[in-house]
Formats: structure tokens, sequence, C-alpha cells
């Protein structure tokens, strides 16, 4: 992984959370079956003890994408000094678009999510509103057809 990471303090928390419930609670967990079931005799026939050692593989690589992750993690900061009203990484930006308006938040790709409101700065619309500012107008290709923004502020 040689691409810059951004993520929110909220974001590096959650991380870190699934990394400790991993290491310190699923992981034991797995290795206390796949030794019970090495124990139960013949291997080669053994399902529990293949479900278990593919379980245990997945969960290594998962803490290992995660120790990665947080290693090369690039905090973004939240709290905009000097009250700058241009859009960046952590901004929150409420958009008007059509009768709607909607707030969002500008994060990194890996805290992405529609659901939660938070878009990626790699996404088309994150990044048509990098730099914006309220008033500007933003115009972004979706599988509909253009669809048009109107930046109404910046937190």
């Amino acid at each position: 992984m040689n691409k810059q990471i951004f993520l929110t303090k909220e974001g590096i928390i959650d991380l870190q959370k699934e990394l400790d419930k991993l290491s310190k609670v699923k992981r034991p967990d797995v290795l206390s079956r796949v030794s019970q079931a090495r124990n139960q005799g013949d291997l080669s026939e053994n399902a529990e003890y293949v479900a278990a050692r593919d379980e245990l593989s997945f969960i290594d690589g998962r803490i290992d994408e995660l120790e990665e992750l947080l290693k090369q993690a690039t905090l973004i900061d939240e709290i905009h000094k000097g009250g700058k009203q241009s859009i960046e990484l952590g901004s929150k930006v409420t958009l008007h678009h059509g009768d709607k308006k909607d707030e969002y938040t500008l994060v990194g790709e890996w805290e992405a999510g529609p659901a939660a409101k938070k878009i990626s700065h790699e996404s088309p619309l994150g990044k048509a509103l990098i730099g914006k500012q309220p008033g500007d107008k933003v115009e972004v290709e979706a599988p509909a057809g253009k669809v048009q923004y109107t930046v109404v502020a910046v937190k």
C-alpha cells in the first residue's frame, strides 16, 4: 500500500476497536477451536479443523490489513482553523440538489459510506467539491446523467 490513507479520528478509533476485538477476542477463540479440532484425530477428514483454520487465516489477514492501515493513516483535521470556508477533507458540507438539502462529510475512501452520509474525496462528487465554497455549483456525472449541486454551507 503506497497510497495515502486519510481517516477521521472516529475512523481511526473504529479501526482500532476492530483490531483489538479481532486480536484479543476472536483470534484466541478460533485458536482454541483449531486446537480442539486437532485433538479429534484425523485432520484430513475433520471439517471443523478445516473451517477453524480457514477462519483463523481470514482473521490473521484482516489483522495484518488493519495494522498496515493504521500505520499509514493520516489524521484528517476536522477542526478548520482560521474559519476556512472552502471544502477539504473533514469538511461537513450542506448541498442543495433539486428541492432537497443534505449534509455530507468528506472523508477518505476507507470511511466512506452513503448510509452514514460520508463521501470519499476520491468519488466523483468528492473530487468536484474539493476547494468549493458556499454558493458554488458543482456538476457531477452520474449513471442517470449530470446532476447539479449547490454548496449551501461548509463547516
